[in-house]
């Protein structure tokens, strides 16, 4: 393995650096946010800006790497993080507040199509598997990592918010001293929602509804920690233990879908994150042991459904659309976790904060009445024939970028079906 990652092993340290950053920001805003009085309204949109700018710099930032290069780029993208988040920790304003985290969320989008090309291009079909998972935990470890450290400092001086800006200042260093050539210039997205949706409507309405769900959660769960009477070091960890869960059991849940159908797994999956939601809102706990258990459980299932739902996308589709079909879903995923904050904050405003829960309740309760209803219309495709199952998670869950798509191991078929036709008489 060491060998495979040596090539990489700069650039990955820089990444640990950004999604250290990013997890510590993530979670020093919301919780910031609420001490300073600021509405649930407000800090739903902290979320749904951030959503908004890395949506929008998923189609916009390839063109600045094409004008200037990926160095100065990334450089640049970086400084504006930094810039963004130690103006964040010295003009404590909201209206400041939701300006700044849009431009950080497309330049996160920027900063991570530009190491995901840079790790594409030092890939190869013997490595690739490696660096992907490789990469895939650093993502995992470097957002706890990052949220762990809120409890070290009083989150109402500028200290976290200057660690911050330090964390992301080194992230810039491998990249920037590297001597290795740029990568390819990066792709542009295709994409076919209608032929996504004829392909496989529970992905389409599944992937909406998961967006919403945990775009609700991951911006305002920390609001509802604290409102609830948690301290720093119990917010932290009960929204990292969320994470841990998810990923915990993305591996059984996804053996268990190559063998059932996945729509069932959907379904049942969907269920138990809405039972734990519903548990929330209906016992209203504020013990901190029974918020994590019922959190806990919550996360496990809900952040298991988006690879199932992707591979059951794929199951349907041609193996060389690989990176169309997720990018569709990816852009439906981005459009939930705009749309998730948005509702979440006025209800958590008129019902309390443990009705943050209903929201995600309602949206799980759907895709379970949804995949059951698709499962009676269409048969699955056999085991043998279905799409790899590949574990998702991320610092904002699967809102990945078309850069990272290419770099998974199942986007490989595309190239080697192009080589095929190459070498064919």
């Amino acid at each position: 393995m060491s060998r495979n990652l040596l090539p990489v092993l700069a650039l990955l340290t820089g990444t640990l650096f950004l999604f250290l950053g990013n997890g510590l920001q993530g979670l020093l805003l919301p919780v910031r946010g609420s001490i300073e009085g600021y509405s649930n309204e407000v800090l739903g949109l902290l979320g749904t800006t951030w959503a908004s700018g890395f949506v929008i710099g998923c189609f916009v930032a390839p063109n600045v790497v094409r004008r200037i290069g990926h160095v100065r780029a990334f450089s640049g993208f970086l400084a504006l993080i930094c810039l963004n988040v130690l103006m964040t920790g010295l003009l404590v304003d909201d209206v400041a507040w939701l300006i700044l985290r849009a431009i950080t969320g497309f330049c996160t989008a920027g900063t991570s199509m530009i190491i995901e090309s840079w790790l594409n291009e030092r890939a190869t079909p013997e490595n690739r598997g490696t660096i992907f998972s490789f990469y895939i935990s650093i993502t995992l470890f470097g957002v706890v990592g990052g949220q762990l450290m809120v409890p070290f400092a009083d989150v109402t001086l500028p200290t976290l918010f200057m660690v911050c800006g330090i964390l992301y200042s080194i992230a810039a260093l491998p990249t920037t001293l590297s001597k290795a050539a740029s990568p390819q210039p990066l792709k542009r997205a295709r994409l076919d929602l209608k032929g996504l949706f004829r392909n496989s409507p529970i992905s389409c309405v599944g992937i909406l509804l998961v967006g919403i769900a945990n775009g609700a959660y991951g911006t305002l769960g920390a609001v509802f920690a604290t409102k609830v009477g948690l301290d720093k070091g119990s917010v932290a960890a009960m929204v990292s233990i969320t994470i841990f869960a998810g990923a915990i059991m993305q591996f059984p849940a996804g053996r268990l879908s190559d063998r059932l159908d996945r729509r069932h797994v959907l379904a049942v999956l969907s269920g138990v994150s809405a039972l734990a939601g519903l548990a929330v809102v209906l016992v209203a706990p504020t013990n901190v042991y029974t918020i994590v258990i019922l959190v806990a459980t919550y996360g496990a299932a809900a952040n298991a459904l988006y690879p199932i739902a992707v591979a059951h996308a794929n199951d349907f589709a041609q193996p060389e659309d690989f990176v169309k079909v997720s990018g569709g879903l990816l852009l439906l995923y981005g459009i939930g976790t705009i749309i998730g904050p948005t509702l979440g904050g006025p209800v958590m405003t008129w019902a309390g904060p443990h009705a943050l829960f209903g929201v995600t309740a309602v949206a799980h309760l759907m895709i379970t009445v949804y995949a059951i209803v698709r499962s009676r219309q269409r048969a699955p495709v056999p085991a043998g024939e279905r799409d790899a199952y590949t574990t998702v998670t991320g610092t904002n869950g699967p809102l990945a970028t078309p850069e990272g798509l290419s770099l998974d191991p199942r986007a490989r078929p595309k190239d080697a079906a192009a080589s095929e036709q190459q070498t064919t008489p």
